[in-house]
């Protein structure tokens, strides 16, 4: 995993921001995982980036607040035996993560009224059941 990541458009984030730091994995490996620092942590300094642009990080920063660790974005991968596939791993779900956690507001939903036509056939159709309903009725003598 070298160069930077590219979050959307332009925007990136340089190798030079984001630490890296491996351990032991546990689970899938025989007698490698012993041997071999295959998890892996990557960690982003999110207050202190000067990589994305102002209003990106005011919200990324509002949004991503109750999982940051000291105003950092820490990621563990240890999905995989390899050391390198848990980079990737590692760098995708960081990427997908500020990519969402930047992403501008939704468009507020403007309220819509039904249209008068709609309301009508819709009692015109309740009444002609009824009437259906009532002729079944009474019938039987």
């Amino acid at each position: 995993m070298s160069g930077p990541l590219t979050i959307r458009g332009s925007v990136s984030v340089p190798e030079a921001e984001l630490q890296w730091r491996f351990s032991r994995s546990s689970g899938p490996g025989g007698q490698h995982v012993n041997t071999s620092d295959s998890q892996v942590e990557l960690r982003f300094d999110l207050a202190a980036t000067e990589s994305l642009p102002p209003v990106w990080k005011r919200r990324a920063l509002e949004r991503l607040e109750p999982r940051l660790v000291n105003g950092a974005v820490v990621i563990r991968a240890s999905e995989h035996r390899s050391q390198w596939r848990n980079r990737e791993a590692a760098a995708a779900r960081l990427t997908a993560l500020l990519a969402e956690a930047t992403a501008p507001p939704p468009k507020a939903r403007r309220p819509t009224r039904i249209p008068r036509g709609i309301n009508e056939r819709r009692l015109r159709v309740k009444k002609q059941r009824g009437e259906t309903k009532r002729g079944r009725s009474g019938g039987w003598e």
